[in-house]
């Protein structure tokens, strides 16, 4: 039975977030697909994980029979994100850009399960698992328009997922999803239309075909 580790980190519900609408179909083929099998879910904006403290972060660099209880409680906190992750046949998560980058929910999450000597460095302990990204924006930051040195969502997590964790990455990419909300957009509302059909289908599209591979 498979297993996907679903996050999502839109400060909006289901009913007004972008990301959240793609994951979420992603997420009912791939159930369709593994009727039997598990999915972890995570909402990081309901149930925000702590930031990353002193004593979490040592705790991951000491010998456990020598932590302090505070070390020991913080880590315990960590290891469960960490299990999660190595636990997952398939990663999920929507990461919708705010101010440039991804939401500090979300990099709390990363600072968490990012440890050198287990899940990152040589030989990552999650290594190879695919995940996918839905990196759903405001506006749009692709090659050639005139915001295209202000992505720093993806490029930032093809560092950390691909470079650092060495999963296998893959993108969904919403845009212009401020286009209905903005009047300065309205011209741009057709364009937010295909990106977010192109969007839902790549999500069904991906999601089966993740699901077959996995099968064979």
């Amino acid at each position: 039975m498979a297993t996907l580790l679903h996050i999502d980190s839109s400060v909006f519900p289901a009913g007004g977030s972008a990301s959240r609408a793609v994951t979420d179909a992603f997420r009912k083929i791939w159930e369709e697909q593994h009727p039997d099998g598990t999915v972890i879910y995570r909402d990081l904006t309901a149930d925000p994980v702590p930031h990353i403290n002193a004593d979490a972060h040592t705790a991951g660099f000491a010998d456990p029979d020598a932590h302090t209880p505070e070390q020991a409680a913080a880590f315990a906190e960590r290891l469960q994100l960490i299990e999660e992750l190595e636990r997952a046949d398939a990663v999920l998560i929507g990461a919708p850009m705010y101010n440039y980058t991804i939401p500090s929910t979300l990099k709390a999450w990363l600072d968490n399960v990012i440890l050198f000597g287990r899940t990152a460095g040589e030989n990552p302990s999650a290594q190879g698992t695919p995940i996918t990204v839905v990196a759903s924006r405001g506006g749009s930051y692709a090659p050639g328009t005139p915001k295209e040195n202000y992505e720093y969502v993806q490029n930032y997590l093809t560092a950390i997922f691909a470079g650092t964790l060495d999963l296998d990455l893959d993108f969904i990419v919403p845009e212009l999803t401020m286009a209905p909300h903005n009047p300065a957009m309205t011209e741009l509302v057709p364009l937010f239309e295909t990106s977010r059909e192109r969007a839902l289908a790549d999500a069904a599209t991906k999601a089966k075909a993740l699901a077959e591979r996995l099968a064979a």
